[in-house]
């Protein structure tokens, strides 16, 4: 069997109270296909939430959506800044795209909240 490709428990945000702290305290940016609130975790990685309300779109586009999102992160996480938290919220109206593009919008807005040049 091969190595799992998943994220480990340390890539991702799991308490409540994590989601809050990046709401509360985080910068905000959105895109066409993304919302993003990104705050720093004081660790030497990012981590990622993924915030999907109940009514999106039904039950099996809203986990396809947290996948591909999950996957964008995991192909590109060092892309994007380290130690900073992220907190993903895919619009309602994103249609079906590549992993790449969601890849693409996400290390856009990750590097406009840290204020770096796109």
């Amino acid at each position: 069997m091969g190595k799992r490709q998943g994220l480990s428990r340390a890539e991702r945000l799991t308490r409540t109270r994590d989601f809050d702290r990046v709401f509360r305290e985080g910068r905000r940016r959105g895109g066409g296909l993304l919302a993003l609130c990104l705050a720093p975790n004081g660790l030497p990685h990012a981590r990622l939430g993924i915030a999907l309300g109940r009514a999106w779109r039904g039950g099996v586009a809203r986990n396809r959506a947290k996948r591909l999102v999950r996957e964008a992160f995991r192909t590109h996480k060092d892309a994007l800044p380290p130690g900073m938290d992220l907190v993903v919220i895919p619009r309602r109206d994103w249609g079906d795209p590549p992993v790449e593009e969601i890849a693409r919008e996400l290390i856009r807005l990750a590097r406009l909240s840290r204020g770096a040049i796109p």
